[in-house]
């Protein structure tokens, strides 16, 4: 027996195609008077916000922020926070992916304020209960169910012309929560058949958009999968590969999802006789003989995406540094940590090899 105490932490979840136009009356129902739309700096988020602002209503907007950037530095929370209060804002609605979702967990937490989250990729943190920000150079994190945002709008139609660059290390970022998720010390039943079943529907998801990306069925697949992986995120917690990335990206500043891409085949094959069982049962939701970790590199390989950390920027001299911050706090993990095979990790991560099993 397995024994474990379950309580569901999710948010109100509206999910389908032309579902956007809804987006106002979760405005409404929240008791919002003035959103602050959050949103990044570039033409195709700008202009999701400028259609969302029209659904809304320009009266009950107070304005745009376009500051949202990767890993959530404090001192942009400060700056929108600062500007959400010059206008009024009473609420806010974040409008994108990981970046978007994070600065407005910040400013929503912090204030008190309704949070609706629109996704346009496949992060998932619309529905976890985590907040990761950066702090003088390190990224932290914390969970909290208040984190979470009030309503979640899921449009398939806003994920239709995702590029390829983003689409799939955006769903191998979903995969990510899945995997750990299947080893996590604090899995429980519910979230092992929630995270079986998506890794397969997330798998073949990310195939089938391989050759045809437009595919109706296939997009709502791949964010289906990627709500479901940020719900087992939210409730049991992740370990080595979470804590790497975060580490690589706060403090380094690598890309937030193609790093979750080059870094999890080698997390995986550094867990993998740790968590043999958990491996396995991946290894039968991908339906491959080869081992996990193996059959994922091979994976991404097709899919074009990044396979290396050195490609990513990270300069080689870094490596070193990086070990010791993964290695400083502890966390729970199949495999003890070790500072040196973390770095022999990070060694072929960098270099694009293989992953070793460990």
């Amino acid at each position: 027996m397995h024994p474990f105490t379950f309580e569901a932490h999710i948010p109100r979840t509206i999910f389908g195609q032309g579902t956007l136009k809804q987006v106002g009356e979760e405005v409404k129902r929240l008791g919002s008077r003035r959103v602050l739309l959050i949103t990044q700096d570039n033409e195709r988020q700008l202009a999701l916000a400028h259609k969302v602002r029209d659904i809304i209503g320009a009266d009950n907007v107070a304005g745009i922020c376009a500051d949202a950037v990767m890993h959530t530095p404090e001192e942009v929370t400060t700056k929108a926070l600062a500007y959400a209060k010059s206008v009024n804002a009473d609420g806010v609605v974040s409008l994108g992916g990981g970046s978007t979702v994070g600065l407005a967990k910040a400013l929503a937490v912090r204030t008190g304020w309704p949070h609706v989250a629109v996704p346009t990729t496949y992060a998932g943190s619309e529905a976890t209960t985590v907040l990761g920000e950066t702090v003088n150079g390190l990224k932290t994190t914390r969970s909290d169910p208040k984190i979470l945002p009030n309503t979640i709008v899921y449009d398939v139609d806003l994920t239709l012309g995702m590029p390829a660059f983003l689409t799939f290390p955006s769903g191998i970022n979903a995969l990510a929560h899945y995997v750990e998720a299947l080893y996590s010390p604090a899995l429980n039943p519910i979230i092992e058949g929630v995270a079986l079943s998506g890794t397969t529907e997330m798998y073949s998801a990310l195939i089938k958009l391989k050759d045809a990306p437009t595919d109706v069925d296939a997009r709502a697949e791949a964010l289906g999968g990627a709500f479901a992986a940020g719900v087992c995120l939210a409730h049991v917690g992740m370990g080595l590969h979470h804590k790497l990335c975060h580490t690589l990206g706060g403090s380094f500043g690598l890309p937030h999802a193609e790093t979750h891409t080059v870094v999890l085949p080698h997390a995986m094959g550094y867990n993998y006789s740790a968590a043999k069982g958990a491996m396995q049962k991946i290894e039968r939701a991908i339906g491959t003989s080869e081992k996990a970790p193996q059959a994922f590199w091979d994976f991404e390989k097709k899919l074009g995406t990044p396979t290396s950390l050195k490609e990513l920027g990270l300069k080689k001299e870094d490596l070193a540094k990086a070990a010791d911050l993964a290695s400083k706090a502890q966390y729970p993990n199949p495999a003890p940590l070790d500072r040196e095979k973390l770095l022999t990790l990070l060694e072929n991560a960098w270099e694009g090899n293989p992953p070793a099993i460990m």
